[in-house]
């Protein structure tokens, strides 16, 4: 008897390290093929020959580069007003989301711990405004800031994307789960609502905070339709648009678009760096509570 459950054990052990093993090579191969772009765009992006470039795509060399070299991205400043380009991006999108976060952080807060007449009907809209796509209302909106005359500047880019269905939904989905003992306790003590969401709920709700700002950034910061419908001139351009216009320059050439496309990364990465543990918090947390 006790051999054969030793046995029996021992057969499950090696099941279990089997398990562990296929799925450890399934995370490398999924890692592998989020990171395969990003790999190649350096890698070439490094690569100094036009004609290499073009002769190592699709074969092995793609990941080891022939040659190194930084040429490309000095060509980038010289053909772009790369500078000018990445200040106006920074300057949107991180005016978009540090009036973004509290605007629909404050929404959401009077959604989820306040009770008043109509707020199942707004939440209702919140919900059904995440399905819509903004290149449905994109043209209706070209309209509206067209009559106010904001085209051509660094406020069209700004204003319209400050109040967001989906952050508010976040931030909704998060504040309804925290307890409301301390509020309670604050409301006898005769703090104003403000006060108990500046001082009680802010800081107890960080992780969905980075979780908003980075989502909201990776969107902004790609963001090309709505910067190339609004900006007529190169000192309003922000990143996305300053690469189509190098992507209509000629000559084209493959290295310098790699090198401006790994340019435009590196703040998104850096940004998730920044903020990956209170992202990781919001997403053990949200399983959690499912």
């Amino acid at each position: 008897m006790t051999t054969a459950t030793s046995s029996l054990r021992s057969s499950l052990t090696w099941q279990k390290r089997i398990g562990k093993f296929i799925g450890y090579v399934a995370l490398l191969l999924l890692g592998f093929f989020f990171l395969f772009p990003t790999v190649v765009m350096i890698v070439l992006s490094l690569q100094p020959d036009e004609t290499a470039i073009t002769q190592d795509m699709g074969s092995i060399w793609m990941f080891i580069p022939r040659a190194v070299s930084l040429q490309n991205y000095v060509d980038v400043f010289e053909r772009i007003d790369f500078p000018l380009a990445f200040f106006n991006s920074l300057l949107i999108v991180g005016l978009t989301i540090i009036f973004g976060l509290f605007v629909n952080s404050l929404i959401a807060y009077s959604l989820a711990r306040m009770q008043w007449k109509g707020r199942n009907w707004v939440l209702a809209i919140v919900v059904a405004l995440m399905i819509i796509p903004f290149e449905a209302i994109a043209v209706p909106l070209l309209k509206v800031v067209n009559v106010f005359g904001w085209l051509n500047s660094y406020h069209v880019q700004i204003i319209p994307f400050i109040a967001d269905a989906f952050s508010i939904f976040l931030f909704y989905q998060f504040f309804i789960g925290l307890p409301k003992d301390l509020e309670e306790a604050a409301l006898v003590d005769g703090a104003s609502r403000f006060r108990m969401y500046w001082q009680i709920v802010v800081p107890l709700s960080l992780p969905v905070f980075a979780t908003v700002a980075i989502l909201q950034f990776i969107f902004k910061w790609g963001m090309l339709l709505w910067p190339l419908m609004v900006t007529r001139g190169p000192e309003f351009m922000p990143l996305p648009l300053a690469m189509n216009t190098l992507y209509g320059q000629a000559p084209f050439l493959w290295g310098d678009r790699f090198a401006f496309a790994a340019l435009m990364t590196l703040p998104t990465l850096a940004v998730f760096l920044i903020f990956q543990k209170w992202f990781v918090q919001s997403v053990a947390s949200s399983g959690v509570k499912g």
